[in-house]
Parts: structure tokens; C-alpha cells; sequence
């Protein structure tokens, strides 16, 4: 009897990477990985507008290469047994579409249109509308809030969708509904012709959309309706089921067997959000925060069920039953910029080395280089003390329209201490997710790190370990959401019984282990709470310039 193989397939903010995988040994057959060419022109974008938007056929694109690349360092006998593949993306990253399910920005008449484009988690240009929709919320009977946190973000589907709605009559007039990414992409592989047969992930719905056994489904027509009219109709266009991530999509099409070289009876699993599936991949345990550090962080907790009983977690960014394993409440929370705080300084840094200089390794090296002599510094030989808002607050208590600060700067800060400062704060900010899970009754055993920062950064992972005093041990693979994604796989294409069974048999295990330096851990302590202090001015300054509400 052959070997069973399946294909992980992992959507990031900057490209597409693929793995095939032994479902026997989690190894790695082949990878790929592609860069979206149309974000890498920063076409659709506007970082001023807090604007981010993705083509699809930039997604499209990169599933053929990816998939078709892998299959080429392949065997005949690995593609050959080939039987399931699962997709994880970003998210909340929805799309508008149409009866048919075609995103708006595959339409000849609307395909440079930004706002028929798949709007990226970071995109914060509907903040106004969040703030309508927690205001009405909790004017509301029934709090519809409960199981997200108490607070809807910009960065979820709702917002986006009035948004868009409102900003675009084009859109209003074609859009038929919402979807997210990692739903778009297994719909377009099983070639269904009709939306309303698409399966709606857990995991999204759950955390994005106001999804819950609870209310039967999604909130009702009335409830968003009464928010904005342009809403109506679009809540009784969405399923009251929702589907885990181990539960088949369907099966390939024919269409898409043919274009990739596959064979026919190939499961296309349910979708789900990376730092999610990341969480799989890289063997989640109950109590430990796996921690997926990127550009921004996703931080994800499974709890057994009857643990929580019925316990309500404030402050995050969603409890789901399921959402990340059956059987479990996956908890979510999570900074807006972790990565992409050290890249806005490294591009600070660089900008009249792009004007004036032809040197083009001073990229590269920077930040290692800022990161190796920061390394050289006591913690208590840096006065400076930054916040880690600059893409807004995720956890705890979203909040997109607050501001990084750096502050207690002099004539002596050099780009090495305020880059020490900075790292600091975004170990800060991961400090206060942790603190804001304890404080609320759910203990923290310690953390998983998962991602390019924890592999490649031992400074910035032993300070977070230091100021969160927990140990962190870091995943051995490279691709541990693509790896989750075949876990999943493997899963839906009934290979193992349960993603439990997927991972003791497809874990790669871990590298390298953090334990917290008590001493360090005293100081941090010290500095928390100057960046606690600093946070409340900063929050109390937007109160002042913003009186009341955005609504008025």
C-alpha cells in the first residue's frame, strides 16, 4: 500500500507558499513559494487612507504556480497519491461577489477597482464603521459582542462591507455577498456554481462575522439594517451552519484536476485563518499561546470546552467552539504590527540611503545588525519607552485608531536604543494579551512561537520570554501554516480521525526553548509600567480629540 500525501497551502500578507507533505511523517516533499506581483507593485494600496487591497487573480496566480511547482519536484508516484488539500489565508480578508462567486474585480468593468478587490486584514479604512456597529451593538437586547471580545474591529468583515458599500455604488449594485479568503479559495477549487453552496468556515465566521450557535447563526437582517439600510439582505444570505476545518469542501473539479495535473478524487478541505491552522501545525496545547510573529502577531489559546463554563473572555479578538480544533474553544487575540514596526523603522532609517546610494545590502543587514547591538544593551540602560500602536491596538480591546508613541528621547538616542525601545514594546504589547487572559481566569503554561520572527530573532525572542516571564519554545518547521493546512488536509480527506491523530503523527517538533531571566524579568516589570502609564495618556489624549463618539 503506497504512502498518502496532501498539499498545505498558506495565503500571507506578501505571497503564497505550498508545501506537499508525507501525511505518514509531516515531511516535506516540496515547497514553493510566490510573490504577489501586483502587491509587490503596491498597486491598489494607500498606506495614507490606511488602504490594502489584493487582486485576486494575484491569489489565483500563485495557487497555479505554487501547486504546479511542487508537483514538478515531485514524483509519479507522490502526485499519484495526492488526497486532500486545505487552504489557510488571512483574515479577515473578504471580498465582494456575485451570485456566481466571481469577485467583483475579475469582472472586465470593475478589475482596477480597489473596492472590488479581497480587502487585506490590515486594511482600516472602515474604522467608522466599527464604531457603528459596537455603538448600535450595545444599544442592542441581545449583545451580539459576547463572543468577540466585547469590541468589533475595522479590521473584520462587517465594517469592511459597509464600507465598501457605502463608498462604491458600483459595488452596492453588483454585490451579492461577502467572502472571506480562505472560503473563496476552496469554492473555487471544487468549481461550485452558485455561492450559496459555499461551506462558511467556523473559524472565520466564528471570529470576524458574529457567528454563533448562540443566535442561530449570524446576527439578524434587523440588526445590521437598523445600523445602515445598505446592510439589508445581507445577513439572510449567510448559512446558519458553519463548518470546522476538518470537514470536506467537496472534491476538486474536474476543471481545476486538469489545470493543476491532479487526479479527480482529490478533498478540498474547509478553509481557515493562518495563525489558526498555524496553531495546528506547529502542535498547540491546551493553555499554551501559540504565538504566530510576523509582520503583526495572531495569537491563538485552546481551552477544553468545559473549562470555560461559560465564561465570556473580554478584550479579545473572539471564542469559538471548534474554530481551531473540534472539540475545544479556540480564544484569538493579537497586536496589529509586531514585524511591520521594525520594518517602518528600518524604512525610516533607510530612506536617504534609497535616494543617495546604490549600496543594496544595507536592506538586508540593518536590521540584524540593529538587532546584534541592541543584544549589547542592559535593559536598564534605555530610558526610551515606546508603545507598540502604530498600526492600532487588536488585543486587548481593538482599537485601530490609536497611535504608536516613542518617547524620552534625547540628544543621546541613537537608532540603536530607540530600536531596543521599540522591540521592547512590542514584547509589551504581547505582555498585556497575556495579562489580559489571566487576569480574566484563564492561567497562560507558556508560549509556542511560530513565524519568521521567532525563528530568526533570539534577541527579540529571550527579551519577550524576560517580560513575560513564561518560557517559549520555538516550532521546527518553516511552514507551519502551510503545515496545519495539510494537518487539516489529511484530516478532511479522512487519512486520521481527528487533527489530534494529524498532529502526533505530522509534528515536526521544536528547535530551541526561551526560559525568562528572573533579573531582566524585575526590570521589564519596572518599564511595563511606564508603557502602561504612557498608553493611558495616549488613550486619554484621543478621548479629548474625539469627544464623545465618531458618530457625532
Amino acid at each position: 500500500m503506497g504512502k498518502n500525501y496532501v498539499i498545505g497551502i498558506d495565503y500571507g500578507t506578501d505571497s503564497v507558499r505550498t508545501i506537499i507533505a508525507d501525511a505518514s511523517t509531516g515531511n516535506e516533499v516540496s515547497s514553493s513559494i510566490f510573490y504577489y506581483p501586483r502587491w509587490g507593485d503596491k498597486k491598489y494600496c494607500d498606506p495614507s487612507l490606511q488602504q490594502y487591497r489584493q487582486h485576486p487573480s494575484d491569489y489565483i496566480e500563485g495557487l497555479e504556480h505554487t501547486i504546479k511547482d511542487c508537483l514538478s519536484a515531485s514524483s509519479k508516484d507522490v502526485i499519484e497519491n495526492i488526497k486532500g488539500i486545505s487552504v489557510d489565508t488571512t483574515g479577515s480578508t473578504p471580498v465582494a461577489v456575485n451570485r456566481q462567486g466571481v469577485p467583483l474585480a475579475l469582472l472586465p468593468e470593475l478589475k482596477d477597482n480597489p473596492n472590488a478587490m479581497f480587502i487585506l486584514w490590515k486594511d482600516h479604512t472602515s474604522i467608522r464603521e466599527a464604531e457603528e456597529i459596537n455603538f448600535h451593538a450595545n444599544q442592542s437586547n441581545i449583545n451580539y459582542l459576547q463572543y468577540v471580545g466585547g469590541v468589533y474591529s475595522s479590521e473584520w468583515y462587517w465594517a469592511k462591507l459597509l464600507h465598501i458599500l457605502r463608498a462604491d455604488e458600483k459595488i452596492r449594485s453588483s454585490c451579492y455577498t461577502f467572502v472571506e479568503h480562505c472560503d473563496w479559495i476552496p469554492f473555487l477549487l471544487t468549481g461550485q456554481p452558485d455561492i450559496n453552496q459555499l461551506k462558511r468556515s467556523r473559524c472565520a465566521a466564528g471570529h470576524k462575522a458574529l457567528w454563533s450557535e448562540d443566535f442561530n447563526g449570524f446576527p439578524p437582517d434587523e440588526f445590521f439594517s437598523a445600523i445602515d439600510p445598505l446592510l439589508s439582505g445581507y445577513s439572510s444570505r449567510l448559512p446558519e451552519q458553519t463548518y470546522t476545518s476538518d470537514i470536506p469542501a467537496g472534491k476538486i473539479s474536474a476543471e481545476w484536476a486538469e489545470r493543476l495535473g491532479l487526479n479527480k478524487d482529490v478533498i478540498i478541505g474547509v478553509g481557515g485563518f493562518d495563525a489558526h491552522m498555524g496553531a495546528v501545525g506547529g502542535q498547540i496545547e491546551p493553555y499554551h499561546l501559540s504565538k504566530v510573529m510576523g509582520t503583526s502577531t495572531c495569537d491563538i489559546l485552546v481551552v477544553p470546552s468545559k473549562d470555560l463554563k461559560g465564561k465570556l473572555i473580554k478584550g479579545i479578538c473572539g471564542q469559538v467552539d471548534g474554530s481551531v480544533i473540534p472539540g475545544m474553544t479556540g480564544l484569538e487575540a493579537g497586536q496589529s504590527a509586531f514585524g511591520d514596526y521594525y520594518a517602518w523603522f528600518k524604512n525610516l532609517l533607510l530612506w536617504p540611503s534609497k535616494i543617495f546610494s546604490t549600496d543594496k545590502t544595507i536592506p538586508e543587514s540593518l536590521i540584524p545588525e540593529l538587532s546584534k547591538r541592541a543584544a549589547l544593551l542592559a535593559p536598564d540602560d534605555n530610558e526610551i519607552i515606546s508603545t507598540d500602536w502604530i498600526n492600532g491596538r487588536r488585543t486587548p480591546d481593538a482599537d485601530q485608531t490609536l497611535k504608536a508613541t516613542i518617547s524620552g528621547l534625547d540628544l543621546g538616542s541613537d537608532p540603536v536604543k530607540i530600536f531596543r525601545s521599540i522591540v521592547e514594546s512590542t514584547c509589551f504589547g504581547a505582555k498585556a494579551i497575556t495579562d489580559c487572559f489571566e487576569s480574566q481566569g484563564i492561567p497562560i503554561k507558556g508560549l509556542i512561537g511560530l513565524g519568521g520572527v521567532a525563528a530568526k530573532s533570539p534577541f527579540i525572542m529571550q527579551m519577550l520570554s524576560d517580560v513575560i516571564n513564561l518560557p517559549i519554545r520555538i516550532h521546527k518547521s518553516e511552514q507551519t501554516c502551510a503545515l496545519g493546512a495539510a494537518m487539516f488536509a489529511a484530516t478532511a480527506a479522512g487519512i486520521f480521525n481527528t487533527v489530534e491523530e494529524a498532529m502526533d503523527i505530522m509534528g515536526q517538533g521544536f528547535t530551541v526553548s526561551y526560559y525568562p531571566d528572573k533579573q531582566n524579568n524585575h526590570i521589564y516589570n519596572q518599564k511595563y509600567k511606564h508603557y502602561e502609564a504612557l498608553g493611558k495618556i495616549k488613550q486619554a489624549d484621543k478621548e479629548k480629540q474625539i469627544p464623545g463618539s465618531l458618530l457625532q
